[in-house]
């Protein structure tokens, strides 16, 4: 199943299941998610007052070699499922996130 990044005005919207209080922060892959494809993301950090959603930010402003003020949870805040908005150029953004999976595909 592929991915499901939607483009906006400002950049892309991606949907991601965040694991806190895992052993090391990472994105590990695409998982089948109900009826669509999510980014899974572990965190290190505790879901208390944002620390979580905030690792995940810098997680993947990292993983797509962007600043960390172009990452946002958009929504789900306090549920393991989230929207993270990306700003940027929705075409590159989408090259870069399947590259990058394509990557972790790769191992």
């Amino acid at each position: 199943m592929r991915l499901n990044v939607r483009h906006t005005a400002t950049g892309v919207l991606v949907p991601v299941r965040l694991t806190p209080k895992s052993g090391r922060d990472e994105v590990v892959g695409v998982e089948d998610f109900g009826s669509e494809a999510v980014l899974k993301a572990r965190v290190r950090a505790v879901p208390e007052n944002g620390r979580a959603n905030q690792s995940l930010e810098k997680l993947i402003a990292k993983w797509l070699g962007l600043p960390p003020s172009a990452v946002k949870v958009a929504q789900g805040g306090k549920s393991r499922l989230k929207q993270v908005a990306i700003d940027g150029a929705p075409d590159a953004l989408t090259e870069a996130i399947e590259s990058s999976v394509a990557a972790l595909r790769a191992g």
